[in-house]
């Protein structure tokens, strides 16, 4: 009988999102083991480490993450770090020849997003991006739906992105709404028109939520429109405080039909009293998301196993960017910019 040894895999950044996922390695995935924890922040990876630690042992816990990827144990690594670091980091991941899943974006300019995927390329291991709605249901359902032909031909297509709140808003870099959050949009927007492309893109964005804070980059809010190849055309909005909770929806409207995503209620249960109807709604995204979360680890550790391209590639993530930069440009620049206008900027 054959037994299979656990997919041994590094976490890089032990932040919010970092730690979410150095849950799912070492507590919701079988067949997979955290084995390292990196974080350049003094204490921050010995922490998760010593949470996570369980009867099979503690993982090794670094803070200078080229020691982590040159531990020979470790197959595969999980990059959760500030998006800006997210390019070198694939590359010297893959260099290091481990498959490489990034927290999205991947990159920041077009360039990186080429570096990074030639070098996964090169090394000959499968680079992943984090765009989770492709792994949660509805989203996904929708997708396959429309391949099956069920929508007809996509005419017209939203995705949107409303944050609870505009926390620490000091943290946040320019372009923010664009390169972090609505990237999740412009891919999802790829996803619900498969076989199209983006050709066209025109934004516009504003600092509604802060007024006081436009003078040093930060825009809170933002709509999209994208003209695809295949003449269908979409928007996507994203707002960076939504006082009733985290509200993630997209739609599809076809030849055929029209497909909905997206629910921002807790539960299906709705109140009825004096003050009216009343839902509790979802305000955080890994509740939103967590089953999609761990889908797309599960799916990462597939791909690793089998050789197989995962669902949400690196040329994913570059296409969103392109969408992302072209937006950029347009609130720039106050007019349409195409996205072959963009090269390898």
């Amino acid at each position: 009988m054959t037994t299979h040894q656990p997919l041994a895999v590094g976490l890089i950044g032990a932040g919010r999102m970092g730690s979410f996922h150095a849950e799912t390695l070492a507590r919701r995935l079988p067949g997979v083991r955290l084995a390292a924890v990196a974080d350049p922040a003094p204490g921050a990876a010995d922490q998760l480490a010593d949470r996570l630690a369980d009867h099979l042992g503690r993982p090794t816990a670094y803070t200078a993450i080229g020691e982590l990827l040159a531990d020979p144990r470790i197959e595969a690594v999980v990059i959760s770090t500030p998006a800006r670091t997210h390019a070198d980091l694939v590359v010297a991941a893959a260099r290091a020849g481990k498959a490489v899943y990034c927290e999205k974006p991947m990159a920041v300019t077009l360039a990186e997003a080429d570096r990074a995927v030639a070098a996964a390329r090169d090394a000959g291991v499968p680079l992943q991006v984090g765009f989770n709605r492709r792994y949660d249901p509805g989203f996904r359902a929708a997708h396959d739906k429309i391949v099956a032909g069920d929508l007809g031909t996509p005419q017209l297509l939203r995705s949107l992105t409303r944050d609870p709140k505009l926390n620490d808003p000091a943290r946040i870099p320019p372009w923010t709404i664009f390169l972090e959050t609505l990237i999740h949009d412009f891919d999802t927007l790829r996803f619900l028109n498969p076989g199209a492309e983006p050709v066209e893109v025109f934004a516009w964005a504003d600092a509604l939520v802060r007024p006081d804070l436009k003078d040093r980059g930060l825009l809170d809010t933002a709509v999209v429109t994208i003209r695809f190849d295949n003449g269908a055309l979409a928007t996507a909005e994203a707002n960076f405080q939504a006082v009733y909770g985290y509200d993630v929806r997209g739609e599809v409207f076809g030849s055929a039909g029209m497909l909905t995503m997206g629910d921002i209620r807790r539960t299906h249960l709705t109140s009825y009293g004096p003050d009216g109807a009343a839902a509790d709604c979802v305000t955080y995204d890994q509740d939103l998301f967590h089953d999609a979360y761990v889908a797309e680890l599960a799916d990462f550790a597939d791909s690793v196993r089998t050789g197989r391209n995962p669902s949400a590639t690196g040329e994913d993530a570059r296409a969103a960017l392109s969408i992302a930069l072209a937006a950029v440009r347009s609130v720039t620049t106050g007019v349409p910019v195409g996205i072959a206008e963009l090269k390898g900027e």
